[in-house]
């Protein structure tokens, strides 16, 4: 069994604004692993088998991650890769509080 890291890692949320960074095979398997039953689809069991054929040895590991960026997409659960822009800027405040 290989445990290599990813090239990149996938970043997934594991509740409300919170993300995991998956970054090698041992923990993809531990994060499908702990995966709640009740939301597993199809692409959760194509994860499964691409993490353990990538364990093995028998696919590149890189495979194996997109088959977990597949599943996480399908479930709702990937972190988006672009943070939206947030600007900060002052205005001029009149009396009362009211933009001048």
């Amino acid at each position: 069994m290989h445990d290599t890291t990813f090239f990149t890692p996938v970043a997934v949320t594991v509740g409300a604004g919170h993300k995991r960074m998956i970054a090698s095979l041992f923990d993809m398997h531990e994060f499908l692993t702990e995966f709640p039953p009740s939301r597993r689809r199809l692409s959760y069991g194509a994860a499964v088998k691409a993490c353990e054929a990538a364990r093995a040895g028998e696919i590149s590991p890189e495979a194996a991650r997109d088959a977990l960026i597949t599943f996480a997409a399908a479930a709702g659960i990937l972190w988006p890769s672009a943070q939206p822009a947030v600007s900060v800027k002052p205005i001029a405040r009149g009396q009362g509080g009211y933009a001048a």
